[in-house]
């Protein structure tokens, strides 16, 4: 288990977020980085504070939400050291952390049951990496994209 998760999600997925708060801090030591309400904002601005937060705090890992999911993934997704998936079931997350060592979980609130959401992340949140040939993989791309 990583030592500390942050999550952030825009309004469109602020309840999802909470949602998972509410289920999941009992168990980790969660961050929420905002959004704090319904109130239309840029995901952009809460997935690269997410980003940074990930990649300045050892052993840390995120989950970003947004309404479906790919605005955050393709935002998180242009750090160097991010490796963010978008899943949609507990098979992607299960892969993604197995197979790709993903530091960060990406989720679509409008596309995604509260209960799949759940299912989901504690999935991605339990899974480790196997590494091996997996590592060599990740090894080829995960010094891509811009420094924080």
């Amino acid at each position: 288990m990583s030592d500390k998760l942050f999550i952030a999600s825009d309004h469109a997925a602020f309840w999802q977020k909470k949602f998972l708060v509410e289920k999941l801090n009992d168990s980790y030591d969660i961050e929420d980085l905002g959004t704090n309400s319904e109130e239309s904002v840029h995901y952009p601005r809460y997935a690269i504070a997410l980003v940074e937060s990930v990649l300045k705090t050892p052993n840390s890992r995120g989950i970003l939400l947004c309404g479906s999911g790919i605005g955050v993934s393709i935002v998180a997704n242009r750090y160097k050291g991010i490796r963010a998936a978008l899943c949609r079931d507990t098979e992607d997350a299960e892969m993604s952390r197995k197979h790709n060592n993903s530091n960060v979980l990406c989720l679509g609130g409008r596309k995604t049951s509260e209960d799949d959401l759940l299912e989901i992340a504690k999935v991605w949140l339990s899974e480790e990496f196997e590494a091996g040939r997996h590592q060599t993989r990740v090894d080829m791309f995960d010094g891509l994209g811009e420094s924080v």
